[in-house]
Formats: C-alpha cells, sequence, structure tokens
C-alpha cells in the first residue's frame, strides 16, 4: 500500500490505542507489538502475546508446540481505512520469529466474524469452547477478564469479588469466539504444524 509503512515498535506506544480505543480497554500479555504507519503518522497498532491460557496453549497442536503458539491478542486503527488491517496483519505476520502458529480469537458478542483474518488466509478453526465470565451489575461493558484483574495475583478472587460486591457479583455465559490459525516456517515446518493441529478446519463464517 502506497505511502504505508509496517515497523515494529515498543511495546508502550500501543498503550493509548489499546486502552483508549479497543474495546477491552486493557492491556494484554505483548511479546511483539507493530505499528502501522502512514506518511510518519502512527495510525495503527498490532500485538502479538503469550496465550494466557495453559490448556490454549497445548491445545492448539500438543505439547511439543506449546512454546511456538502466539496470539494476535489486539488489532486497533485510527482510522480503518480499506485495506489497512489485512495489510497491518500480514506485513506483522512476516516480521514475527519462525516457526510459529498464531491464533487469533474474533468476539461475536462486537458483532466480529474475521474478514480481516479471512482476508489474510488464516485457518478457521471453529468456535472457541463455552465458558463463563465475571460480571458486576451495572458494569456489564467491562470485559470479563478486566473485571478478574482486579483482584489478580491474590488468592481466592472470586470470594474477594463476593466480598466487595454481594450480590451485584455474578458469572454469566462467555460469548463464543471465532478461532483463526496461522502457521509460520518453511513450508516443511508449516506441514509439520497443521498435521499437528488439533483443531477441524472448518468453511469461514460470514455474519
Amino acid at each position: 500500500m502506497k505511502g504505508y509503512q509496517v515497523a515494529r515498535i515498543e511495546n508502550k506506544l500501543t498503550y493509548p490505542f489499546l486502552l483508549e480505543r479497543h474495546y477491552a480497554r486493557r492491556i494484554p500479555s505483548i511479546s511483539y507489538a507493530f505499528g502501522l504507519f502512514k506518511e510518519n503518522e502512527l495510525v495503527g497498532v498490532i500485538t502479538y502475546g503469550t496465550p494466557p491460557s495453559a490448556p490454549l496453549r497445548r491445545g492448539v497442536a500438543g505439547d511439543e508446540y506449546k512454546n511456538i503458539i502466539l496470539e494476535l491478542n489486539r488489532l486497533c486503527l485510527l482510522y480503518n481505512r480499506k485495506n489497512e488491517a489485512s495489510y497491518l496483519v500480514s506485513q506483522s505476520l512476516r516480521q514475527l520469529p519462525k516457526p510459529r502458529v498464531v491464533v487469533s480469537f474474533a468476539d461475536t458478542e462486537q458483532g466480529h466474524v474475521g474478514y480481516v483474518y479471512q482476508a489474510c488466509n488464516f485457518l478457521y478453526c471453529g468456535l472457541s469452547a463455552k465458558r463463563t465470565d465475571w460480571k458486576i451489575k451495572g458494569k456489564e461493558k467491562l470485559h470479563g477478564q478486566t473485571v478478574a484483574d482486579e483482584f489478580r495475583g491474590q488468592k481466592n478472587r472470586s470470594g474477594l469479588m463476593r466480598d466487595k460486591y454481594g450480590s451485584d457479583f455474578y458469572l454469566a455465559p462467555r460469548p463464543r469466539k471465532h478461532r483463526y490459525i496461522y502457521l509460520l516456517g518453511t513450508a516443511t515446518e508449516k506441514r509439520g504444524l497443521l498435521k499437528a493441529l488439533r483443531y477441524p478446519l472448518l468453511p469461514y463464517p460470514k455474519a
């Protein structure tokens, strides 16, 4: 794309985008951060990190590959002009170390289907597992992980939540997310990763 460039950036440069513009309003685990620049203006950010869920890291392709699993955990654009998202995703993938298995999710609660991942030729592997989220009455717009982070690192977090919020603290079904996978490596490495992949490969979903 003429006039655009994707480059590795410091993690802290993503914070204004993630805290002020991204619906999750929280900073995820960031191992790699890239910026989309349009004539020297930072107009988008994308971050990759280690998935917080150990079962997810093992579940993608087994214990043998758990240490090369990365999650594309944030994608945020200032203007969201045509093709900016797919360009940022595709160019950042090229700059990641290899081999890697990149997993990303499109949040159905936000009306996302994952068209940007489809445009970048990700593999579609169905919906995420059914789970529950922590919720607080009157603050339902907060991401479930944001609620859980309030007592991060402390024992019996659910008990602490109940002590603080009483009956306003409750559990709710988590909306399932579309799961996408991208394999990075040589042709031989990608064949091995594809063979080890534990999720079924399915047709792309549509809105």
